[in-house]
């Protein structure tokens, strides 16, 4: 045969196989329920929790609205240089994104938010914010600690990892819409997986809570300015009085839940704004009326913000006003959906770490959370870490004055993010379930036939695209604005395919290859464990030919 019609061979062999870069090919069913539990060993150590806490405690002390969360950013930043993990930095603003691992597929990203809020702390402790008029009194202090707490461990295993850890610092959670800017600014490029949690004083320290399917609204602030003609109160008939259409406005804004919504359907609309006049006996020109709405679907949340303008709108003309009505875009939140997938990663997780008796199913919530930027874009999963302890008074709810953060609970969630992002194995199914390739999403697969073939056209296309692509060096290293970009990993490139086809054609992932290939022979999935074994083998040969240059000599 001649040594063209050999290496067409092998390259039709070759691409017949499937690949795998799971960690878990050698973990057997025991050794995966213990990652969750040395993880949280290895967090309760008092090197690690001590020095959470200390993070926790400066953040604490110098609180920063969002997207000013730069002393914030600088602690993270000189933490991670400490631990020689690479990041890029700055990513919308004041937002770090770190990398630990192979810098290889799969990715699977940890979030936490940085920003604080304006308003001024009543708690009286030594780590009082130093900071007049803010305050982190929803925790994200706690979050930020716990993240690189994650981090520091990861690390420490970094050798262990088969995939890409991606660590998410994002800022201005809190009405800045700041996750919608760290996925415009590509901070989640090829992440097929996003974690995120919250304190919670409703939960007791130990304790998780969350649920699959929508779990935070929709929500969004209209502003409405409704115009008449101000006059002396004494004679109101020659005045167009706004105070009255407001009135109207307002009474009639409640009635698109009480009578239009679906019952079933949650759905809330509040006034929390009215301004207009200044003295007793003068009716004003104008009056501005401002609230939030609510919904757990975006065709309902789509509906009442188009009734709020209706009804506004022609409400006033009824009073002889005329209106103009405003909707603040940057607040915009959409429904935070947990993946299903993810709820059961999470669910194996957490109960082989706390127990299933310490998994609690938590309620849906009116409130907004800008994690479901993230959420919305790729598979994501956001829960709940209890922090309640009766024993240490009583813990606030978030945004008020005097929130505290039980610090009992940093170790919690630092194992909880270690542990989801390792225990990664099953990241395929977190994706779509079919995929035609790395930018084509096939959103629902008739059957599990069907799901194989398309597995093995993207196989297919992945290793063709392998012969027509060669790694390239970066540009600009160290030149202008990619001076700070160049601490994050060079093997962190921009195309995804590349990505797998460069990671399955040096020699670690050829021998993870083949590991595959004896597991799928085991489980008996499809062909037949001679065929599987003479593909692995051709596999295999075809990686060496390629890696050792002897393909030159072949043809």
């Amino acid at each position: 045969m001649g040594s063209s019609k050999l290496l067409s061979l092998l390259v039709t062999l070759y691409l017949l196989a499937p690949t795998s870069i799971s960690s878990d090919v050698s973990l057997s069913p025991e050794e995966l329920t213990q990652i969750p539990v040395k993880f949280l060993d290895f967090a309760k150590k008092p090197e690690i929790f001590y020095w959470m806490v200390n993070i926790r405690r400066k953040i604490h002390e110098n609180p920063e609205l969002g997207f000013q969360e730069f002393e914030t950013s600088k602690l993270i930043r000189s933490e991670l240089d400490q631990m020689g993990i690479p990041y890029k930095f700055p990513v919308a603003v004041t937002g770090v994104v770190g990398y630990i691992g192979t810098g290889q597929p799969p990715f699977v990203a940890l979030r936490a938010d940085m920003d604080a809020l304006a308003m001024e702390e009543s708690v009286e402790w030594e780590h009082k914010s130093k900071v007049p008029g803010k305050m982190h009194a929803c925790g994200h202090d706690a979050h930020v600690a716990m993240l690189l707490g994650a981090a520091k461990m990861l690390q420490v295993f970094r050798h262990e990892i088969k995939g890409t850890i991606v660590l998410v610092f994002q800022p201005a959670e809190e009405g800045g819409g700041g996750a919608k800017k760290m996925l415009d600014a590509g901070a989640l490029e090829n992440v097929e997986a996003i974690f995120g949690l919250h304190v919670s004083s409703l939960f007791p320290v130990g304790t998780v809570a969350s649920r699959p399917g929508p779990t935070l609204a929709a929500g969004g602030f209209f502003e409405a300015v409704i115009n008449g003609k101000g006059g002396h109160a004494a004679i109101p008939q020659h005045t167009i009085d706004p105070i009255v259409a407001a009135s109207n406005v307002i009474v009639s804004l409640q009635h698109l839940v009480s009578r239009e919504a679906d019952p079933l359907d949650s759905q809330v609309l509040t006034v929390a704004k009215f301004e207009g006049g200044g003295a007793f006996n003068i009716i004003p020109d104008s009056v501005t009326i401002g609230g939030t709405f609510r919904a757990f679907s975006k065709e309902s949340i789509i509906q009442l913000k188009q009734r709020i303008e209706e009804v506004v709108m022609k409400q006033a003309s009824v009073q002889r006003c005329n209106a103009t009505v405003t909707f603040d875009d940057k607040s915009f939140y959409p429904v935070t959906v947990n993946n299903k997938n993810l709820h059961e990663h999470f669910q194996k997780v957490a109960a082989d770490m706390l127990g299933v008796q310490n998994i609690k199913e938590n309620r849906p919530l009116m409130g907004t959370e800008d994690f479901s930027f993230f959420a919305e874009a790729i598979p994501g999963y956001f829960y709940y870490l209890g922090m309640n302890d009766e024993t240490k008074g009583k813990f606030e709810t978030g945004h008020s004055p005097y929130f505290r953060v039980n610090e009992d609970a940093l170790p919690y969630g630092a194992a909880l993010h270690a542990s989801l992002a390792t225990r990664s194995s099953t990241i395929a199914p977190f994706s779509s379930p079919c995929r035609e390739s790395d930018d084509i999403a096939v959103d629902n697969c008739k059957n599990k036939k069907d799901e194989e073939k398309i597995k093995a056209r993207s196989w297919r296309l992945r290793w063709m695209t392998c012969f027509s692509v060669k790694k390239s060096k970066p540009k600009g290293k160290g030149k202008g604005k990619d001076k700070d970009r160049d601490k994050s990993s060079t093997s962190v490139t921009s195309s995804p395919i590349h990505d797998s086809c460069y990671s399955a054609m040096n020699s670690y992932y050829r021998d993870e290859n083949l590991k595959a290939v004896i597991s799928y022979c085991r489980n008996s999935q499809g062909l037949s464990c001679g065929r599987v074994l003479v593909v692995g083998a051709a596999s295999w040969l075809l990686q060496f030919v390629v890696e050792s240059s002897l393909w030159r000599l072949l043809v």
